[in-house]
């Protein structure tokens, strides 16, 4: 399904809950979040429905998310029921991998293609001041787990924030010799995050992709590596969405950057996000979501499917830098 500038949407994310084991500080408040009630969440069952009225109108890759989507009961009957669906290619997920090395093993049978990882630091005292409750040993411990598991690829998701000062290097090392892709993503102020988060990182945190790449070859240099090769369109991994690849010669993964900020890619968004309570947002930025709940549980399929239609014709052009405030990213899943 194509939507009025001619995209082709086949992409559908979807936020299972926005409760979370860690309480990262930009994402989520110490104490956690106010939690829905029951009756308000989508059940897994719905999920699938959803899903499969989705699939009917051309969705053919699924991401699930969170929150952290691994703390929803259910997750991996879900995935199952997914990819049983007809049409629908791959499932993903999007986890901050704590949780994975008790997991892997039933994701990988239930039929779950591969996982995103959140990881922002590789240092253990700045990952539990980010995280305010993780371990990091737990956080690799999941990315060897989803390596084991054939979860690939596996790509861990950085984000970039001036204040954390990261040693963007040493993320950029783990591709050398392990079929890692790392990608930077600029830090995106969604929600209204101070107020929620008591997190005061604003727009001035920001670092643009073109300067992370920069850093990266010059603390390369400083160490007698070679810098960043570019990988052009004819061998960029294809499907991989917004980012932009880099590698260094002979290395195993990848490095990219994600430039929603800098350099948006809204020309070429090609998805549609599910919230855990049933609203359709045709983009991140937007206030703009559309009930999807209402006709699913009066049993209404065609006012679903119209609801999905109506959701992709009004999906913008672009966000031009808009930040919407009405969910905060644990609500949304990114």
């Amino acid at each position: 399904m194509n939507d009025l500038q001619g995209r082709k949407i086949d992409y559908l994310r979807i936020s299972l809950t926005d409760r979370c084991n860690l309480r990262c500080i930009y994402c989520m408040p110490e104490e956690g979040v106010v939690p829905l009630c029951h009756d308000d969440i989508l059940r897994v069952e719905e999920i699938a429905t959803i899903t499969k009225t989705a699939a009917e109108l051309g969705i053919k890759h699924v991401r699930l998310t969170g929150g952290e989507p691994l703390v929803r009961r259910g997750v991996v009957n879900l995935i199952r029921d997914i990819k049983a669906i007809p049409g629908i290619e791959s499932v993903a997920l999007t986890t901050n991998a704590t949780l994975l090395p008790q997991f892997a093993t039933d994701l990988k049978e239930a039929g779950l293609d591969r996982v995103n990882i959140s990881l922002d630091t590789l240092d253990a005292e700045q990952y539990a001041y980010i995280t305010r409750r993780g371990k990091l040993e737990d956080a690799i411990a999941g990315i060897h787990a989803a390596l084991e598991h054939g979860l690939t690829p596996v790509k861990l998701n950085v984000v970039v924030v001036k204040d954390l000062h990261q040693d963007l290097l040493e993320f950029a090392k783990l591709t050398i010799d392990k079929p890692l892709h790392v990608r930077f993503i600029e830090y995106m102020p969604v929600g209204d995050a101070n107020n929620f988060t008591g997190c005061k990182w604003g727009p001035e945190e920001i670092i643009p992709s073109e300067e992370v790449i920069e850093t990266i070859n010059a603390a390369a240099l400083d160490s007698g590596m070679e810098p960043l090769i570019a990988l052009n369109n004819d061998n960029q991994p294809e499907g991989w969405g917004p980012a932009r690849y880099f590698k260094f010669d002979g290395a195993l993964g990848t490095v990219g950057t994600i430039s929603a900020i800098s350099n948006h890619f809204c020309a070429t968004c090609n998805r549609l996000r599910l919230t855990s309570d049933g609203k359709i947002k045709p983009c991140l930025f937007s206030d703009t979501e559309y009930d999807l709940k209402t006709p699913l549980r009066t049993g209404d399929i065609d006012g679903m499917m119209s609801v999905l239609k109506d959701a992709l014709l009004h999906k913008p052009e672009s966000h031009n830098h808009r930040i919407g405030t009405k969910r905060k990213m644990s609500q949304i899943g990114g």
